[in-house]
């Protein structure tokens, strides 16, 4: 069978021999005779996954163990959307507005106070990350959407504030150096670059909760969860145990800083492939294009159903952009081999021939 080069967004691709991995315990899970999917989240063997996975959580961002609690959630990152107000907003919070995520997680903010959008870029369609934000003090917490998968933007820095800072990393945490110690919450659904769908996770530092007078049910509390080192309820044993096995991998590569080498070089591979081509129209502005979501789009329908032809001889697939922006967008995730996007910039260089 010839390979697939698999541009989607989400859920995302993982490393050929974390697909293995998780496979064979699937059958045999460390040679105990039972199936990760059928050992109990509070055995001896789950609980030194948990730990294990915690700790290599924290030590891949260069958080401190002692500064941070790390949680593993059911729900993904919109769960957090709600999930972040109910334990944060007592009276105001600001919000940067660079999407749909970040859309909607204003919309679940609004349950609980006051929200400032304190910068948007919805009037171009979301194509660039505000400028000149206004530096936001004495609120409740200030959230930001880091990488924007859908438009093909990303922050180059966090925004400043003296507040409680947020952040949904869901599409670019683990795929690049960054200040992640001056997030006080950190979010990201799994399915980007750390494991399976429906899993969330989420990094607290310590002594940012608590301000909240509100009753929050426990299964919605931060604290609550905390406070049961993340079992409050039956956790999602395989899909920890796979993240595990793709922090593994990671560190193996040589954790975050060498990732983010491979991945500027995806990037900026595909990036001057597409700059070079005079029939691309591309979906996000330059200076803050994303290196993990590549958008772009063709000036004629014809061209794109050539480029259509072209990824299916190619077995390039999950290429098309997001249903509200259209176009396409490649997902250049961890676990995409850089030979896949040599595959599709050689059809982009097809496409100068027979355009």
């Amino acid at each position: 069978m010839s390979r697939v080069h698999n541009f989607c967004a989400g859920p995302c691709l993982l490393p050929e021999e974390v697909y293995k991995q998780a496979a064979d315990a699937i059958v045999d899970f460390q040679q105990s005779g039972l199936s990760i999917l059928s050992i109990s989240h509070r055995s001896t063997a789950f609980l030194a996954v948990l730990e294990e996975v915690s700790h290599l959580a924290l030590e891949l961002l260069g958080l401190d163990q002692q500064q941070y609690d790390v949680l593993f959630l059911q729900g993904g990152a919109s769960t957090e959307f709600l999930r972040i107000p109910y334990n944060m907003l007592t009276t105001n919070a600001a919000y940067i507005d660079t999407g749909v995520w970040a859309s909607k997680a204003i919309e679940q903010a609004k349950q609980f106070g006051k929200v400032e959008v304190i910068g948007s870029s919805a009037d171009r369609q979301y194509s660039y990350i505000p400028q000149d934000i206004p530096q936001v003090n004495g609120c409740d917490y200030l959230h930001f959407t880091s990488n924007n998968t859908i438009y093909g933007t990303q922050f180059s820095a966090v925004p400043q504030s003296d507040s409680p800072i947020v952040s949904d990393m869901s599409s670019d945490v683990y795929s690049r150096v960054f200040d992640y110690d001056k997030i006080d919450v950190i979010y990201a659904g799994a399915q980007k670059n750390i494991g399976p769908a429906g899993l969330s996770v989420v990094f607290v530092r310590k002594g940012v909760l608590g301000n909240i007078t509100r009753k929050i049910p426990n299964m919605l509390n931060y604290k609550e969860h905390i406070a049961k080192d993340g079992l409050y309820h039956t956790a999602n044993v395989f899909a920890i145990y796979t993240t595990l096995l793709n922090l593994r991998w990671l560190r193996a590569k040589g954790g975050v800083a060498a990732i983010e080498k491979i991945n500027n070089q995806k990037a900026e591979m595909l990036y001057h492939a597409l700059d070079s081509l005079d029939f691309i129209h591309p979906l996000a502005d330059k200076a803050h294009r994303s290196r993990m979501n590549v958008t772009f789009d063709f000036k004629e329908k014809e061209q794109g159903y050539l480029f259509d032809t072209l990824c299916q001889e190619a077995n390039i697939q999950n290429i098309k952009g997001h249903r509200v922006l259209g176009g396409y967008r490649a997902s250049l995730y961890n676990a995409l081999p850089l030979a896949s996007v040599e595959v599709l910039v050689a059809v982009l260089n097809r496409m100068k021939v027979k355009v």
